[in-house]
């Protein structure tokens, strides 16, 4: 079947002659998840495009970091925003790795785009105010499930932030992919989803046929099952998110489409 043509890049982040490889976490399938050791070990297999989340701690650091506390992947306890960054860094990821701070790794892999997922309120300015010291506009695509904390990001920083929908964008998409009225946000270059959830399709060709006729790039997380990759490379979207890197790699090598 024919792929869904592909739109052109709304934004330079997304700018790429090929489909979206992004090293989710970057790379969480060896348990090392959002360290510099994990990113460094996705530009040495080819990646150029990162995903990542964002907390602040008690006093003001922005670490690039999934969960709201420390407990599930490093030897310590406790919530990030509870802890003065001086505690947080004493932590060990996989008991080995440090936490980075966000700006660190967007020093260390300056030629690397982000996709920044803002898990709390409290990085949103902290994050913009990077945005605006280094210079970030063609390099950074926000994210959140919070439909309302991506426009406030957007508000602050101003109209060359790149954005993607929150869960209320994507729902909006969906009803119109179903051929139902929705409102939808103007201003997103794309749109960033499971395959599925609860249950529940979420990408399929109309959904994809959807985005594109409004401009908007499509990319889906979190895709580890070579098979499944294939099949949604298939239905046309634009990008891949996965914890997988070598599989996502071989599957895109094997299709022309590894650049």
């Amino acid at each position: 079947m024919t792929p869904v043509p592909r739109p052109r890049p709304r934004h330079p982040v997304l700018d790429h002659p090929s489909v979206l490889p992004f090293a989710h976490r970057g790379g969480a399938a060896d348990g090392l998840e959002n360290t510099a050791a994990a990113f460094r070990r996705a530009a040495a297999l080819g990646y150029r495009h990162f995903e990542t989340d964002v907390h602040t701690t008690a006093d003001g650091r922005l670490v690039a970091f999934h969960d709201a506390t420390l407990d599930r992947v490093t030897d310590v306890g406790g919530r990030i925003a509870e802890l003065p960054w001086r505690e947080v860094q004493r932590a060990r990821v996989g008991g080995r790795e440090p936490l980075p701070l966000f700006e660190e790794l967007v020093e260390e892999f300056p030629g690397v785009r982000w996709n920044v997922d803002i898990k709390a309120e409290s990085a949103l300015e902290p994050l913009v105010d990077l945005v605006h010291r280094a210079r970030l506009w063609d390099r950074l695509c926000v994210g959140s499930f919070s439909e309302g904390r991506i426009a406030r990001a957007a508000r602050l920083a101003g109209p060359r932030l790149a954005t993607s929908y929150g869960v209320r964008g994507v729902m909006g998409l969906r009803l119109r992919s179903l051929g139902l009225p929705a409102a939808v946000r103007a201003g997103a270059v794309c749109v960033q989803v499971p395959e599925s959830r609860g249950g529940v399709r979420v990408v399929d060709r109309r959904f994809v046929r959807t985005a594109h006729a409004l401009g908007l790039q499509v990319h889906v997380w979190t895709v580890n099952d070579p098979d499944r990759m294939c099949a949604l490379l298939d239905l046309g979207v634009d990008g891949i998110m996965t914890d997988r890197l070598e599989t996502l790699r071989a599957v895109l090598t094997d299709r022309g489409a590894w650049v």
